[in-house]
Order: structure tokens, then sequence, then C-alpha cells
């Protein structure tokens, strides 16, 4: 082969379309979204929490993975809700005491995280602040308080308990107003058909099932997952993009805890 022959082949491959150009990135990151929507669909999606009330099983500033698959998937497993079915798709009751993330009742646009007290058929009553389940009264025995930081931000003590539901599942729940809350007398709640019961653990800061007007029932085609595990916790005073915080702010004895 002449130089001339050389020369030319040479120059005919650097014209050649790199496959690691722009086109490969942004293939490779198509790709990269096409799989995170997959598993954040089917499998696994984070969770913030943006408020106190499973205070004290769950803390403002933790991030959760939640199981996508725990109670089958409906329109709301699918972002924005754009799924055009309704019901679910390998549904599954969930179990009395999971921590559930699901769709608002009333707005249908905003995730909510709270515990399963009901199922469909169960009656639910609070009684000066005690649980009552299908008429009979739920177990509770005193623990040590639980320190939170109130509207103030003062550091308190709050009366605490670790609750025993009907089926063995044991939880803590605190009663920062003692059983004299404005939610710790209800009427007698029916849990209708395909819907649960939802409550915070926090019992005295918590707008939930016993709210009928802004949550009432939840119907089982809102659920969106069960609540796995605490993989990062930022204190509540800091944020997670105060990166030059993070030695101070992140709570590492949180992080890779199971949620229960």
């Amino acid at each position: 082969m002449t130089e001339i022959e050389k020369t030319s082949s040479a120059k005919s491959a650097s014209e050649k379309p790199s496959k690691d150009g722009l086109g490969g990135t942004i293939r490779v990151f198509a790709e990269a979204l096409i799989i995170a929507l997959i598993v954040r669909t089917f499998l696994f999606q984070p969770f913030e929490i943006p408020s106190g009330s499973l205070i004290p099983t769950l803390e403002i500033g933790d991030y959760l993975f939640v199981s996508k698959y725990s109670y089958g998937y409906s329109r709301y497993s699918f972002p924005f809700g754009i799924a055009p079915f309704s019901g679910r798709i390998l549904g599954q009751l969930p179990t009395q005491g999971d921590i559930a993330v699901f769709r608002g009742t009333f707005d249908g646009s905003k995730d909510y995280i709270k515990r399963v007290i009901g199922l469909p058929g169960d009656t639910v009553q609070m009684k000066d602040g005690r649980l009552y389940i299908n008429d009979k009264l739920v177990d509770r025995q005193p623990m040590a308080p639980h320190p939170y930081r109130d509207s103030f931000g003062q550091i308190e003590d709050a009366p605490q308990y670790e609750e025993t539901l009907p089926n063995g599942v044991k939880h803590r729940i605190i009663e920062i107003a003692g059983d004299h809350g404005d939610l710790d007398n209800t009427p007698r709640f029916e849990v209708p058909p395909d819907h649960v019961f939802m409550m915070g653990d926090n019992r005295d800061n918590s707008a939930d099932s016993r709210v009928m007007n802004e949550m009432g029932y939840v119907p089982l085609e809102n659920l969106e997952g069960k609540a796995q595990m605490i993989f990062l916790s930022v204190d509540e005073r800091s944020s997670l993009w105060k990166f030059w915080e993070w030695p101070w702010s992140i709570r590492f004895g949180r992080m890779f805890t199971i949620v229960r």
C-alpha cells in the first residue's frame, strides 16, 4: 500500500462516526432512564419523610426504600398515575401494622405514609387515647419517654408506649398530648370493603383516617408500596443538598435500618 493509500485509509477511518460520540451518550442516558423507570415503577421507589406523623418510628428527614410489588400494582404505581386502568393487578391485602405509602383519598396528586390499622370489615375506635379494634382494647405498655422537637424547636419528652395489634405486630407510639388530644375520642369506624384504615404513630399529630373530611378510608387501589428500609437520614434542621453539613447532619445510626 502506498503512502497516499495509507493516508486516505486513515482519513476515512477517522471520519466514521464514533460509537462513543453524542449519539452513544444519548443512548446510554436513555437506557439508564428506562431502567430507573422500570425499577421505580415495579420494584423500589425512594421516599422522603416530610412530616412527623410517624414519630417515633420514622423521623422527618428519613429516606426510605418502598417496595412497589408488595400490594400489587394500580395506576398509582406509575408516575403521575398515567396507567390507563383501574383496580389492582396482582393485588395483595396489606398486613395489619404495615407502614404503607399511598395516594391521598381526596388529593390524588399527593403521596402519604401511615400505618395500616384496620382492614376491610374491621371496626376502629379511639376512647380516651386507647385504640379499640373490633371492639377489643389494643394492648399497650409504657416505655421510656421519647424526645421530640416541638413547634418552637424545643426538645420535649412525650409519653411513649409499645402497642401490640391483634395480629401480634408490635410498634411504638407517642402521645404528645397524653390521652386527651383532639383525636383521642372518635366515633366507631367500620372499614368498608376494598379500603383500609390508616393512622400515624404520633397519635396527637397525625391527620389520618380518623379525619374523614381530609383522609378517611383509603381505597386499596391507592396503595403504592410498603416501607422497607431507611437508607439515609438527615437531621430535620438541615437539608440533603447542604453537603457541607453532612458530617453533623447525617443520622448514621438510622441508616440501613428495617422499618417496623
